[in-house]
């Protein structure tokens, strides 16, 4: 893909082999109870679908959205998904870095080098969230060999099912409910993306714009990669505090500023919108949904530990953490002016989308969108 004399920028093959060696075991269950649980989700997931598109109204009953597979992995089966939306994604950015790198020989070597070690701190990072993340729709996913996805681009819903056991023990609540509840959020996703047709092109343009505007020195994103793998392994010398960045805060330009806060606009509005709706559904289908919620909310605010703490905002989980917020603050907020129908008016065109800015001030994209429109 991006190479030098043979060698990529990323070993993509030793980054799934590392997260697979380093991620954390599963919960205990045994073959009987996996069974029940994988084919427990994949019923939660057909029943979401009813749920979501009646309570959103964004799909009309006449109109039949792009199919996407739902498919719940291991954690290993995540990493593998994962590493493979990022080597479709990320080839702008890795091919603008081998255009950096130095020719001949030498160059060469630095490439067979660095990108080993690349994969290896891919994987340590990798093997990191793949005991946290509960389920994910993979929205530029392409189809391999074991992971199948939607056609004309990708898609595809992961549900990662023993961190979702591992969670509803955590928690102690219902299991048949918080899968359920779940299922909710991810299902919420899919909708977005299959029944509003221009929404994963414009994110990816959005993404592309921003990898395009990238000047960053191969160095430095392996310095990063370096910073989060010595928080994993302990190797920080003791006392030595992170300067408050993330592996995101790359950006070096005014463009790359404007477009941040567009994707971050967006990515609020995604999260916030399935927040919204898994609890606006959960009452009639998941008896437990207040209880789920609270204990749900209060595992998110405090973190597993002080690691887990350093290794969120090294990674710009916190700000995911604020989008979740924010985004179900604004949908909220929205809904109760205009209703449904109002909100869903976010979803006309790129240009009805809300601003960072509205994010934060849900009455002017009220002012903005429908007093606009009324006029």
């Amino acid at each position: 893909m991006t190479s030098i004399g043979g060698a990529e920028m990323v070993d993509w093959n030793l980054a799934v082999a590392t997260a697979t060696r380093f991620v954390r075991p599963g919960p205990e269950v045994t073959r009987e109870e996996a069974r029940a649980v994988v084919a427990e989700l994949r019923r939660h997931a057909k029943a979401s679908e009813e749920h979501v598109r009646g309570f959103t109204q964004m799909i009309p009953e006449s109109h039949q959205p792009e199919d996407t597979p739902v498919l719940v992995v291991d954690r290993a089966g995540w990493v593998r998904a994962n590493v493979a939306g990022f080597r479709e994604l990320l080839k702008p950015l890795l091919e603008k870095m081998q255009e950096r790198r130095p020719g001949g020989p030498g160059g060469a070597v630095l490439g067979a080098v660095g990108g080993k070690v690349t994969g290896v701190e891919l994987g340590m990072l990798l093997s990191f969230l793949a005991s946290r993340v509960l389920g994910q729709y993979e929205t530029f996913a392409p189809a391999t060999r074991d992971l199948p996805a939607g056609s004309n681009g990708g898609g595809r819903l992961l549900l990662v099912a023993p961190n979702i056991v591992h969670v509803e023990r955590e928690l102690e609540v219902d299991p048949h409910d918080f899968r359920l509840w779940v299922c909710l959020h991810e299902e919420t996703h899919r909708t977005q993306f299959t029944g509003v047709p221009w929404l994963r092109d414009h994110l990816e343009g959005e993404i592309q714009s921003f990898l395009g505007e990238t000047e960053v020195d191969p160095m430095t994103v392996l310095e990063r990669l370096r910073e989060a793998a010595q928080s994993l392994s302990g190797a920080r010398p003791e006392g030595e505090e992170d300067e408050g960045r993330s592996i995101v805060e790359l950006v070096q330009t005014p463009a790359q500023r404007e477009i941040l806060g567009r994707l971050t606009a967006v990515m609020s509005l995604l999260e916030g919108h399935a927040d919204f709706v898994m609890d606006g559904v959960g009452p009639d289908v998941v008896p437990s949904v207040a209880e789920i919620r609270e204990k749900f909310q209060q595992r998110r605010a405090r973190g597993a530990s002080r690691l887990d703490q350093a290794l969120r905002k090294l990674l710009g989980l916190d700000a995911k953490l604020r989008q979740y917020r924010d985004g179900e603050r604004f949908v909220r907020a929205v809904v109760e002016e205009v209703g449904m129908d109002g909100f869903n008016r976010v979803w006309t065109s790129p240009n009805t989308l809300p601003t960072k800015a509205e994010i934060a001030k849900p009455a002017d994209w009220v002012a903005r969108v429908h007093r606009k429109a009324e006029s």
